[in-house]
């Protein structure tokens, strides 16, 4: 999430009760999460294995709870429960402001774009021209839609990210992590009937330009999609995944989170992929391998009775 206006740090730690250790004039930029983050950004971490990897990432203002060497020109602000700031500083930012109208007076909707009876269109959302936005589609706060999108009816975009935070020690051990980020679609994407895209927790998630996905298709927070891409019914992306170029998933197609499908790959129907893929090859199988040796695969499983009846007349 970006700041409307650079924010200084002591501003921030005044928000959440913060110690600062280390540059104590400087201005935060935006918040977000430790695979996104950049110079000027905010990141937290609560667990001893993500404290390097913070304060030695990208981020310039790091929430920690433990006092710890801070780089030169960075800052820590050393609270009790950094989630908990984290949540704080979103809600005092990105507060939840409900819109009671069908289209938000601080919408922007573009020349020539038709918006269907029954779509509802959130806070500070933008949709560019000749669009087509059917009945009953929702468009959540801060989205931005680029020119000649067409959205079918049911379809949400911009609904929270499911990610929680675990905490044994609590009686509800899942907590929300609060979404700020939003969700970007680029021109001449379609998006069928009935689907779902989840905005970043506190990035974009991104759909590229001339790609289409068919019905009941759900795209998880912070994933970024590449351009032309084609997605068949009910395929399922989990979070922050990066799906290249070019990239055709066939139906029911499952795709775990944080990894990398290649720029020209090709996913068989009903394949699961859990770890990174590389581009230009065809795909089949859950874990997916490639289609051709799977389908060698399936040839040979096919003869085991064959060759079993082999074995025992030849005893």
């Amino acid at each position: 999430m970006r700041f409307d206006n650079p924010v200084p740090v002591t501003t921030i730690a005044q928000l959440i009760g913060a110690e600062i250790v280390g540059n104590v004039n400087g201005n935060v930029t935006g918040i977000n999460e430790i695979h996104k983050v950049s110079t000027g950004d905010l990141v937290f971490a609560d667990h001893p294995k993500y404290y390097d990897k913070c304060i030695n990432s990208a981020a310039t203002f790091i929430i920690i709870n433990k006092k710890m060497d801070c780089p030169q020109g960075k800052a820590l602000l050393i609270v009790d429960d950094p989630f908990e700031a984290y949540l704080k500083i979103v809600k005092f930012y990105r507060p939840f402001t409900p819109s009671m109208k069908n289209i938000s007076d601080t919408a922007s909707v573009g020349e020539g774009t038709v918006i269907m009876p029954g779509a509802y269109i959130g806070n500070h959302v933008t949709i560019g021209k000749n669009c087509i936005i059917h009945p009953n589609v929702t468009i959540l706060d801060y989205c931005i839609i680029g020119d000649d999108v067409f959205i079918q009816a049911g379809t949400v975009i911009g609904s929270d990210a499911f990610y929680y935070n675990k905490k044994t020690n609590r009686d509800i051990h899942y907590k929300k992590m609060d979404s700020c980020g939003r969700v970007l679609i680029e021109n001449g994407v379609e998006i069928g009937a009935n689907c779902s895209v989840d905005r970043g927790v506190s990035h974009d998630t991104i759909i590229g330009a001339g790609t289409k996905m068919d019905n009941l298709i759900h795209i998880g927070h912070d994933t970024v999609i590449g351009k032309n891409c084609l997605f068949a019914g009910q395929v399922g992306i989990a979070g922050a995944t990066t799906i290249e170029d070019n990239v055709i998933l066939w139906g029911q197609v499952g795709v775990s989170k944080t990894l990398t499908i290649g720029k020209d790959a090709i996913v068989y129907a009903q394949s699961g992929v859990k770890d990174s893929i590389a581009g230009g090859k065809v795909y089949f199988g859950s874990p997916v391998e490639d289609a051709r040796e799977k389908m060698k695969e399936f040839v040979w499983i096919k003869r085991i009775p064959q060759l079993w009846e082999k074995v025992m007349a030849n005893k």
